[in-house]
């Protein structure tokens, strides 16, 4: 009895079929790969987001109708709002729950203030509510295009800056709309302290 195998043809087919077979399969892994790869980016961006919306909130739910002083000596408003231009802070508050350390006494209200350095949105903190120095930057959000402010007063009228006639007065609302590359436009509003 002749044993039989396969002709040459037949071999060189069935390596033909399971050479599609496996660019397929590598296709594939690598489109996966590279939707994981976009999805964690997208994810962690989304996260810095939360991450610097929850902060702000934070900081304008606790506002205080305190004013201030400059290092100069001169009386600010307890909360001033403005449109973002430069690198000059255009949100400045003071907010309360500023936790001690316990190895300092202090007060446990906080100046803290927002700019727009280039594309980042910054926070700036103070050590002491009047004539402090501030404390180094800290990055809240990175690849902003624009950024636009508006500020609700107690009649419900909104305002492209914070300007009451009462220097301790607070806005009720706060709405933020951020441009950024990937997310497009990201509007946010926060209640600020003299919500209620």
């Amino acid at each position: 009895m002749r044993e039989r195998g396969f002709t040459l043809v037949e071999l060189l087919v069935s390596l033909f079929i399971f050479g599609l077979l496996s660019a397929a399969a590598v296709a594939l892994l690598s489109v996966g790969v590279r939707a994981q790869e976009l999805a964690g980016t997208h994810l962690d961006r989304l996260a810095e987001l939360r991450r610097a919306s929850a902060l702000m909130a934070a900081d304008l739910a606790q506002a205080a109708p305190r004013t201030f002083r400059d290092s100069s000596g001169a009386r600010h408003a307890a909360f001033i709002g403005d449109a973002p231009a430069g690198d000059a802070p255009f949100l400045i508050l003071v907010r309360r729950g500023w936790e001690s350390d316990g190895s300092t006494r202090r007060s446990t209200l906080q100046k803290v203030a927002y700019r727009l350095s280039g594309d980042r949105l910054e926070r700036v903190a103070f050590p002491l509510v009047d004539g402090a120095e501030a404390l180094p930057p800290v990055t809240v959000v990175g690849g902003v295009k624009r950024l636009e402010m508006r500020y609700r007063g107690r009649r419900g009228e909104w305002r492209g800056r914070w300007d009451p006639e009462d220097p301790a007065e607070l806005p009720v609302a706060v709405e933020m709309v951020a441009v950024t590359g990937e997310e497009g436009a990201v509007r946010q509003l926060f209640l600020a302290g003299g919500a209620g």
